[in-house]
């Protein structure tokens, strides 16, 4: 016996590599695809759907003009919401009690009370107030208007969601200015900058990186909140397919059909959602794309 049949003796034997078996997976995606399956079964065969009725309605004036004021609610409310929800976000930081408890008490009131009672509120706003005027605080006025028609349907959904939302931007940009060290605050301060230079030039670009993602999430909600202002009421997309139906009694093929807006409309900020948050996440690190960044987690990189 040689030598090398001895050391061949000796050496452990081949590791046979089995395949690790995942039979729930396969037994998942087996329910998953009968489940969709059974889905396009029921779009397709189901008289309940009425699709001819649906694309009768589909792109009628009525219908259009309620897609293009809930489009229009939607823009006046973020921007409004933005816009008011930053200086809401200031006041709570400010060093001053006095701004700081008055924009929590905001918050309070219009992050506690349900959106659909803000609404109603103001569909009868003229009941609270009947009129409304200019003049000294608790003195004469100089000028005076009717309430309820100084507020018009569109006025009143516009404010409640305005108002409403502020008060949930105001916690997101809060939040985005606190991401931000405050040693970059104070590198500014010496460098002579002021308070409110610092917060346009310095915290809140780098703030937006945290800002736009909820923010965007907010935009699908507040489009979809849209169809409470049927309180005030106001005819947008919801409200137009409630008064087809009203007159037709095709209720299921009329929601049906405003939720196909819905969805559209939703599909269309989630991909405008998509770009910006990419254009903000630049410059975070190597591939600060979202999909490099799903890529470096899941292959175990290392940390931002």
């Amino acid at each position: 016996m040689t030598v090398d049949d001895d050391v061949e003796k000796g050496r452990p034997e081949a590791i046979r590599a089995v395949p690790v078996r995942h039979p729930g997976r396969w037994v998942a995606a087996a329910v998953v695809v009968v489940l969709i399956a059974m889905f396009v079964n029921f779009l397709l065969t189901s008289d309940a759907l009425e699709w001819p009725e649906q694309r009768k309605y589909i792109t009628s004036d009525a219908v259009l003009r309620g897609v293009r004021n809930t489009i229009l609610l939607t823009i006046a409310a973020m921007i409004g919401g933005m816009v008011l929800g930053t200086v809401l976000a200031l006041m709570r930081l400010s060093a001053n009690p006095l701004l700081s408890g008055a924009a929590w008490l905001y918050l309070w009131f219009f992050r506690g009370t349900p959106l659909y009672t803000q609404l109603l509120i103001w569909g009868a706003i003229g009941t609270l107030f009947p009129t409304v005027g200019i003049g000294i605080p608790f003195g004469p006025e100089f000028e005076t208007w009717q309430t309820q028609a100084l507020v018009t349907p569109m006025l009143a959904a516009g404010l409640g969601l305005i108002l409403n939302e502020a008060a949930y931007m105001a916690e997101i940009v809060r939040a985005g200015i606190l991401s931000v060290d405050e040693g970059q605050q104070e590198a500014a301060s010496a460098l002579g900058m002021s308070r409110m230079q610092t917060m346009r030039r310095i915290v809140l670009p780098q703030a937006m990186r945290v800002i736009v993602p909820p923010t965007g999430n907010e935009v699908l909600s507040m489009m979809k909140n849209t169809s409470l202002v049927a309180a005030v009421p106001f005819s947008e997309l919801t409200f137009t397919a409630q008064t087809i139906y009203a007159s037709t009694y095709k209720i299921i093929p009329m929601l049906v059909m405003a939720c196909l807006w819905y969805l559209l409309l939703s599909s269309v900020l989630m991909v405008a959602q998509y770009y910006i948050e990419r254009h903000f996440s630049r410059g975070v690190g190597k591939g600060s794309s979202p999909k490099t960044q799903r890529v470096r987690f899941r292959g175990g990189g290392g940390g931002q």
